[in-house]
């Protein structure tokens, strides 16, 4: 069972949000929504350009700006997260039926551990981060590499999703895919199946995916 984080089982697309604004005021400017969006699902390095091409300044250094969000984002992190519905229910049967279990996420290790004192890093046999990776999603990278340290074939995987970046890495892998929109919508498509929430999925529906 293969999840995504921010969006999928917590509701963390918000205060990178809140994260991103701060850091456009610093630079001067203000973040506008088309940006926002297009980097919902996208590594720190894609973020971060389209953060740059916003603001209008092409030349801005990348270093200190990622040093500053993810110190921020640590902060609104530690706070505590907010399941998605259906979430913290469906993790839990899984891991009480003792399906093999990964978290595929774009963000950094270092954030993603904040997140696991909400999402509980026993609920998890492998962690794979945006940091870790030679090629973030929409790569398959990821979701390979997920599937190989579990020790199960992508093609017996589940991979749940909620953005068009981790959709596309999980789909390119191989992976059965559940994917359920959070902040940007997902049009239906071949080799994938959209759900408005998770609640009521639970491990038949899930074992039902082909």
């Amino acid at each position: 069972m293969l999840f995504d984080m921010d969006g999928t089982l917590v509701d963390s697309e918000k205060l990178w949000g809140v994260a991103l604004e701060d850091l456009a005021v610093r630079a001067g400017g203000r973040l506008s929504a088309d940006a926002r969006l297009a980097m919902v699902g996208t590594s720190m390095p894609v973020s971060m350009a389209i953060f740059r091409e916003d603001m209008a300044q092409p030349d801005r250094p990348s270093e200190p700006d990622v040093a500053w969000i993810t110190e921020r984002v640590a902060d609104l992190f530690a706070d505590g997260l907010a399941w998605r519905p259906g979430a913290q229910e469906l993790l839990l049967a899984v891991r009480a039926a003792g399906v093999p279990t990964a978290l595929v996420t774009s963000t950094a290790r270092r954030l993603a551990e904040v997140a696991l004192k909400t999402l509980g890093a026993e609920n998890f046999d492998v962690l794979v981060c945006g940091d870790e990776v030679g090629r973030p999603k929409p790569d398959p990278e990821p979701y390979l590499t997920a599937a190989g340290l579990l020790g199960v074939p992508i093609g017996e995987c589940v991979a749940i999703e909620d953005s068009p970046s981790g959709v596309a890495s999980a789909v390119a892998a191989g992976a059965r895919v559940l994917a359920v929109p959070a902040d940007v919508a997902l049009p239906s498509q071949d080799g994938i199946l959209v759900r408005s929430s998770l609640v009521g999925v639970d491990l038949a529906f899930l074992g039902a995916l082909r």
